[in-house]
């Protein structure tokens, strides 16, 4: 499949992963990726400090208004939602600006959000449901809360048309479920290390994304993956040997323990990968462990690239994972 294909498959995808696997690393790169070939994008913040400005070299954090953060190819734009700002902007809309300022001083929106359980996340997913709609850019990446909280995130929309009878709320809901149950408009992208627990949490995720919410996923991105290497097949005295160079014994026994460190660990990545396919049989894409303690744009260009290969291998769109 080809990346403009991949990325049109779904307007919207959200991206979620427990917390530390680089979710939004990998949400950079799929926005790079995507405005590499001519396609707009436009990611979206929901925590407010996840950074991925630092990726395209902006220093400043997102607020609810736009900034570009690329001019490369269709272009990168990013903004911050957060709930108070979408009901501000909702009851702005509606003629009540005077009002919603008030209530968000007063304290009031907070005593809603406990009486209503849910209503915070419909808000933020009801703006980004009216971004979809509106058509701001072709392709919209949500970097959405680590997994505990983004499971919550996906199903509160059906959880309150369960309990609200009519009028604004249950239209909202009504609309953000509409958005997250059609995999034309909407996907969710899982985020995982090839590591026991972040895999073991991935899969229990992906099942309840798809039963609760009733959004269907997309590939299963795996971050910092130590890809084999035919280097590591000779130990360091016979490399050594083989290039022509002398080395210390110190020094080759140094080299060696780092070469066996390297495939054990090589070793239990793939024990994990093949668990996680077996497991939730989903297409899979890898993005290489990178050697750097930041992500600037350089590391941004290998993870677009590593992310483009992968769908380059990917098939047509898959149905739900329990009718794999």
């Amino acid at each position: 499949m080809d990346v403009a294909s991949f990325c049109r498959e779904s307007r919207v995808l959200v991206v979620a992963g427990k917390g530390g696997v680089g979710k939004t690393t990998v949400t950079a790169g799929l926005a790079a990726m995507a405005a590499s070939v001519g396609l707009s994008v436009l990611v979206v913040e929901l925590e407010g400090r996840s950074g991925i400005q630092h990726a395209f070299g902006a220093p400043e954090a997102l607020e609810y208004s736009e900034v570009q953060l690329s001019d490369m190819g269709g272009g990168v734009r990013a903004r911050r939602i957060t709930p108070d700002d979408a009901l501000l902007e909702y009851l702005a809309t509606h003629g009540l600006q005077r009002v919603s300022k008030r209530l968000v001083s007063s304290g009031v929106i907070d005593v809603v959000a406990t009486a209503i359980p849910g209503i915070r996340d419909v808000l933020v997913l009801g703006k980004v449901k009216s971004l979809e709609l509106d058509r701001v850019a072709d392709l919209i990446l949500v970097d959405a809360p680590a997994t505990g909280h983004a499971v919550t995130f996906l199903t509160s929309a059906s959880g309150l048309l369960d309990v609200a009878r009519g009028g604004p709320v249950r239209s909202q809901a009504a609309g953000v479920v509409e958005l997250l149950q059609d995999p034309s408009r909407c996907r969710v992208v899982l985020v995982t290390l090839p590591e026991e627990m972040p895999v073991s949490e991935t899969i229990e995720a992906a099942y309840l994304v798809e039963d609760k919410a009733g959004v269907q996923l997309g590939p299963v991105v795996i971050n910092a993956f130590d890809e084999p290497d035919d280097g590591l097949v000779l130990s360091a005295p016979s490399a050594a040997a083989t290039a022509g160079v002398e080395l210390s014994a110190g020094r080759l026994a140094e080299i060696e323990a780092a070469r066996e460190f390297r495939l054990h660990r090589q070793g239990l990545q793939a024990e994990q990968v093949a668990r996680l396919g077996r497991e939730l049989p989903l297409p899979q894409l890898r993005v290489p462990i990178l050697d750097h303690p930041a992500i600037g744009l350089a590391q941004l260009r290998t993870i677009a690239d590593a992310l483009a290969k992968g769908v380059g291998q990917l098939g047509m769109a898959h149905g739900p994972v329990g009718d794999q």
